[in-house]
């Protein structure tokens, strides 16, 4: 009898805290199309066991990484530290301190380091590690999650803005909102012109520039989709879909060599997070629930190359549980892919493929 009475005790003290505590978020219904299995395009590999750890225990989380013009690799930890190493991995310090959560990195043509900070909005580091703010807001509305950075041949800087309304801390709550908060901007570093280029996007995550400037792609992660935005020709200003229904969750993007560009997939689609999308109720509820009870990243290393039309060129993974992951990021550099990861302690690379 006791044991009965402090299981109903039990299950009303879950359900009084389910109710008493405030919801952050207010979750529409969306229907996601069946996810793609891992398969065929996606069949399961093990290309990516062979990378090769850079920095290991230097921090946590180098969420995104890149290469000067003499080779050196450049690290963006969760602490807010810049990790310079030489081409052959060595540390050779901190470089910059953003006192914030450095994301996205890109050099320009001038040497400056410019960094989306999803807390310090976007910066620029010169080639001595002084740190200067380039914008933090638009239209009088504060940047919510400054993400990822790629500069165009330009000179233009474009960068997005994953969600007006939740920061880097809550992060999972857009995820179960699944309202469109997110920004895909440009920043003209000579006339400090700051432009709106799209809204309205699903955690708009990584942006990367066509070489020849006609056009950028950029990941919505919550949407399972790359987009198209036209800069230049008879479509400028337009945006059309090019990879819907992705096999995974697309973080960073990039623009590296043949044509190809690298999408970092930070986890496999979720049965159980794609099962929620039609019951906003319930995802309100499991919002509140502990970390272990709810749906959760696997740990699989997952990258695809994709051509300007979204066509799937390349296909790296490595299911394995202690697999260089999640990956949030992928950077070519002289035939060698650059990773990024948002909670392994340390970089990697491996030699891209043919």
């Amino acid at each position: 009898m006791m044991i009965i009475r402090y299981g109903v005790g039990l299950i009303f003290l879950m359900v009084l805290y389910l109710i008493a505590w405030p919801v952050p978020i207010d979750p529409v219904t969306w229907q996601p199309p069946p996810a793609p299995a891992l398969e065929g395009q996606y069949a399961v590999n093990d290309y990516l066991a062979a990378v090769e750890i850079i920095g290991k225990d230097d921090g946590i989380g180098p969420e995104d990484v890149d290469v000067d013009d003499e080779g050196r690799i450049y690290g963006a930890y969760e602490d807010g530290r810049i990790i310079r190493y030489s081409a052959s991995g060595e540390n050779l310090g901190v470089f910059a301190d953003t006192k914030g959560r450095p994301l996205g990195l890109d050099f320009d043509s001038a040497g400056n380091l410019i960094i989306a900070d999803a807390v310090r909005g976007l910066l620029s580091v010169n080639k001595d590690g002084l740190i200067r703010t380039l914008a933090t807001e638009i239209d009088g509305i504060p940047f919510g999650f400054t993400d990822d950075v790629d500069i165009g041949p330009d000179g233009m800087i474009y960068f997005s803005d994953a969600s007006e309304k939740f920061g880097i801390h809550d992060y999972r709550a857009d995820l179960f909102e699944h309202r469109p908060h997110g920004k895909i901007l440009s920043y003209d570093p000579v006339s400090e012109k700051l432009t709106l280029l799209l809204d309205g996007l699903y955690f708009a995550n990584g942006v990367a520039v066509d070489p020849n400037g006609q056009f950028l792609l950029f990941n919505e992660t919550y949407d399972y989709s790359v987009s198209k935005y036209w800069l230049q020709g008879p479509k400028t200003g337009s945006r059309e879909k090019i990879f819907t229904n992705m096999p995974g969750f697309p973080d960073g993007i990039s623009t590296g060599s043949k044509g190809i560009f690298w999408i970092a997939m930070y986890t496999p689609r979720n049965a159980d997070a794609d099962a929620l999308a039609p019951k906003p109720f319930l995802r309100k509820i499991v919002f509140r629930l502990p970390l272990f009870m709810q749906p959760a990243p696997v740990r699989h290393g997952f990258v695809l190359g994709i051509d300007g039309n979204g066509n799937v060129i390349h296909n790296l993974q490595d299911p394995d549980l202690e697999s260089y992951s999640p990956i949030t990021s992928v950077e070519e550099e002289n035939g060698v892919l650059y990773l990024g990861s948002l909670i392994y302690p340390g970089l990697a690379r491996i030699k891209r493929p043919q």
